[in-house]
């Protein structure tokens, strides 16, 4: 079955602007999505890793995508379809809290 990265994107203003019902019912979900079999994971602070030619590791911290809102979070979902997972994720707490997830479609490595 395909896969799919989400990433979702919310800031804790958002969150506490939507109603405590609508976010419990997200939360609900989540636990849903991972009873299922979803992995997710609460994003903690990113490292840049860099070895270009193969000529020593070079490691910064701070992430290296920007985003008017910062990561929240990452998934891992299976999906029959695209628009399947789009349906999964969006009702997650990100999705509903004025935050955004975005699905990418995992292809196979050559």
């Amino acid at each position: 079955m395909p896969k799919f990265v989400t990433i979702g994107y919310g800031d804790q203003d958002g969150y506490n602007r939507t109603d405590a019902a609508v976010r419990a019912a997200a939360h609900t979900h989540d636990a849903h999505l991972r009873a299922t079999g979803v992995h997710m994971g609460v994003a903690g602070t990113p490292v840049q890793v860099q070895n270009h030619d193969d000529a020593g590791t070079t490691v910064t911290s701070g992430p290296f995508m920007s985003s008017p809102l910062p990561v929240a979070g990452f998934a891992i979902i299976e999906a029959a379809t695209l628009e399947r997972a789009i349906q999964l994720v969006s009702r997650t707490p990100c999705a509903v809290a004025r935050g955004v997830v975005e699905v990418w479609p995992l292809q196979e490595s050559p």
